[in-house]
């Protein structure tokens, strides 16, 4: 009993921690009355270039202590993100204002012309106050619009105006302490301890930063009443803050002054909902569309699947179970269609190894996005922690590398019939396929935007630490995968292949058209969701539905494997027994179709997309986005394997069958021939659902082993009668 007191009090110490923990977002921070307050600043934006550039190259106010970096994580050095220390100062809960800043020196030539360039491209100021990002509210027609920073200034009239006066507002909301425990507070920068003992410690109030606000201004300051004012210092005059209004005029030879002004605001948002405002997405109706249209697509095909399983497949075992030896023996000659490709279905196809590497690493590109998208929508990765979305994706990519490993050396040694010879070349080829193609697309577009000057530019650093999870990570684990695929059973097919490949018989129009025509239904899945997702990348909108997108995913992998499926019937129908590579791209071809939208995209949505290099850049990451959806759509394979572990049922009967005859008579036929389809197919649901398990197991391997095994009858007939030919003597005929 004392042993239960003791593990219930534990339980409850820890859960007293466990309190402080929110999701999404990191840890709290409490500020006192007068603290300070460091605001920081990130990478100028724009959605008409998509080129990010450090905040100080421009001529702005720099902090007296100089400007440091603050440390950034993988996934911030990969979006461009270069946060860094401003001069900007505030106290908690100390309402400031017409506080002078700095004055720049004269500007030169190339800062004004550089200035000047940055307002016509429409870039924006990023500035974070404990881990918030600026946000900036605007009334336009009639609209309440919100967006994340403020603009570098603005052109009237071909006048060039600078925003050099800012209006903060922060909003605060008095931190409340509702037990006497000891707590663990931290914040992104750190991490304290707080005690509540100190009886003046839980008198002061203290207060938690729950919003950010910004108002831009351009104002013309007086220069002769700057000539004793220092940092900090009070603007001797009233500045009147009208963004209506602007009068900073950008001169050349002249220098620039900054001001700011700070009020704090309490309010009612607790702390774990301050990220809403930015969170905050229209149109969810619109995301239930999406997910509604999917759903009939998914109905579309189910229908398609149930008519050529339930309808044409059975009613043909059927027909051919009611007539007798003789009658069967004539049906024979006239049989067509997947009938006769048995010995050709499971032949080895070309470029066995390219399909076994592009398989492999769809599976865990596949594995990534499940994962990802997973840990997205239980707030793991949220925006409140830069850059973790883009971390985590490419650590689950690198660890998954195993899974890669595995598929490949197993679905070649499917392939070759068990042999596992040249496994290790295999692992590898895997190993520097899908990185490599990655690879090489990044570092074309990060010449680029080496040459740009751009912070989206990866740094060699990053590059070196890259270089090392592929070698030191992705590279060993896919080995490893390599390794344990040797070892385990592979699939044996239910029947040889001939020796002689069977001619196909010639079609009047492509079989390569079905398959490019069938992707259009997996992009009628997702096309909704993706263009949320492209406006949240290009256009700088928060994207945080990853629940919709998680619906959708599963979604979209149900209809990739219903149009592979319908897709190879349709192929074997016409006697094409090349299948595996159709039915790859079957669904893998919704990638063309995300490629097309991506660059309808850019012609009508980002009509502002301004140069060559931005151009590039846009059209290089779609790229890379469509290969990597062609390659995750690789869902088809597990038909193949549904078909595949019907081993031997052709030879032999299972154990089930041959203790429960009662069993075997729930693969039904026909009750009525006068019935219409509508009739027959719900008299077939019927039957599925009240038969049990066992019944649909029977009922499933005798279906497999009569379709086999009918067209096992042609296959040996034919062989027959080609040994008859061949043995025919040869007769010459030597003319005088």
């Amino acid at each position: 009993m004392d042993k239960l007191k003791k593990c219930l009090l534990l339980c409850t110490f820890f859960l007293e921690f466990a309190s402080g923990f929110y999701l999404p977002g990191s840890f709290p921070h409490k500020y006192y009355v007068g603290d300070q307050l460091s605001v920081k600043v990130n990478s100028l934006t724009s959605i008409d270039t998509e080129l990010p550039y450090g905040y100080y190259s421009l001529p702005f106010c720099k902090p007296l202590e100089g400007v440091k970096d603050s440390a950034e994580n993988l996934g911030e050095l990969l979006m461009g993100d270069r946060i860094e220390n401003s001069p900007y100062r505030f106290k908690m809960h100390v309402n400031e204002s017409e506080l002078f800043l700095c004055q720049t020196n004269a500007l030169s030539v190339d800062e004004s012309k550089v200035l000047k360039e940055r307002i016509d491209e429409m870039y924006q100021v990023n500035l974070n106050l404990d881990n918030l990002p600026a946000i900036r509210y605007m009334n336009k027609d009639g609209f309440f619009l919100r967006w994340t920073g403020y603009p570098v200034g603005i052109k009237v009239k071909d006048v060039y105006y600078v925003f050099n006066h800012l209006k903060f507002t922060v909003l605060v909301h008095k931190y409340e302490k509702t037990n006497t425990m000891p707590g663990v507070i931290g914040a992104g920068d750190g991490v304290e301890l707080i005690t509540t003992d100190d009886k003046s410690v839980i008198d002061t109030p203290a207060y938690m930063v729950v919003g950010f606000e910004v108002v831009p201004c351009s104002f013309q300051h007086n220069i002769d009443l700057l000539k004793n004012l220092k940092r900090y210092d009070k603007y001797t005059a009233p500045i009147k803050c009208e963004p209506a209004t602007v009068a900073g005029v950008i001169q050349e030879g002249k220098p620039l002054v900054y001001s700011y002004e700070v009020n704090f605001v309490e309010s009612d948002i607790k702390w774990p909902s301050r990220w809403d405002a930015y969170l905050k997405m229209e149109g969810a109706k619109v995301h239930w569309f999406s997910i509604l249209n999917s759903m009939m697509v998914i109905t579309f095909l189910a229908g398609i699947v149930l008519i050529i399983f339930l309808r044409t497949i059975r009613r043909d075992l059927a027909r051919y179970e009611e007539l007798d030896k003789e009658a069967q023996a004539q049906i024979n000659e006239e049989l067509s269609g997947w009938k006769l490709v048995v010995g050709d279905v499971f032949r080895v196809p070309e470029n066995a190894e390219l399909l076994s590497m592009m398989v492999a690493d769809g599976c865990r590109i596949l594995g990534m996005a499940v994962v990802t998208i997973l840990f997205a929508a239980l707030g793991f990765m949220s925006p409140a922690s830069r850059g973790t979305l883009i971390t985590g994706m490419l650590l689950f990519y690198m660890f998954l590398g195993i899974i890669a490993g595995y598929v490949a050396v197993w679905l070649m040694k499917t392939l070759n019939a068990g042999n596992t010879n040249g496994w290790l070349s295999i692992s590898w080829r895997v190993s520097c396929f899908g990185p490599g193609i990655a690879f090489l697309i990044l570092t074309v577009l990060n010449f680029l935007l080496w040459g740009s000057h751009s912070t989206g530019a990866i740094p060699f650093t990053t590059y070196i630490v890259l270089l090392l999870l592929w070698f030191c990570i992705s590279m060993p684990l896919t080995l490893i995968g390599g390794f344990i695929g040797t070892k385990a059973p592979h699939l044996e097919y239910p029947c040889r292949s001939n020796q002689i490949p069977r001619e196909i018989p010639s079609n009047r129009f492509p079989t390569w058209v079905l398959v490019i025509g069938a992707g259009t239904l997996p992009f009628g899945t997702l096309f909704i969701e993706l263009f949320f997702i492209m406006s949240s990348i290009w256009l700088g909108r928060v994207y945080y539905v990853f629940g919709f997108l998680l619906v959708v995913l599963i979604l979209l992998v149900v209809v990739c494997a219903e149009v592979s499926l319908v897709l190879t019937y349709m192929h074997l129908c016409m006697e094409d027994w090349r299948w595996w590579w159709k039915s790859f791209f079957a669904s893998g071809s919704v990638a063309i179709y995300i490629f097309f939208y991506s660059v309808n995209y850019l012609v009508f949505d980002l009509k502002s997309l301004s140069g060559p290099v931005s151009a590039v850049l846009y059209l290089g990451y779609s790229l890379l986005m469509a290969l990597a959806v062609m390659l995750a759509t690789v869902i088809d394979f597990p038909v193949v394997s549904l078909i595949s572990s019907a081993q031997n049922m052709s030879t032999e009967k299972s154990p089930l069958e041959q203790t429960s005859p009662a069993v075997a008579s729930s693969c039904r036929k026909k009750k009525s021939e006068s019935a219409t389809f509508l009739e027959d197919v719900k008299d077939h649901i019927d039957e599925f659902i009240h038969a049990s398990m066992d019944e649909h197991t029977s009922c499933f391997k005798k279906t497999i082993n009569k379709m086999f095994g009918m067209s096992k009858i042609v296959a040996e007939r034919n062989a027959e009668a080609k040994e008859v030919e061949s043995s025919l003597p040869l007769q010459t005929v030597v003319s005088e």
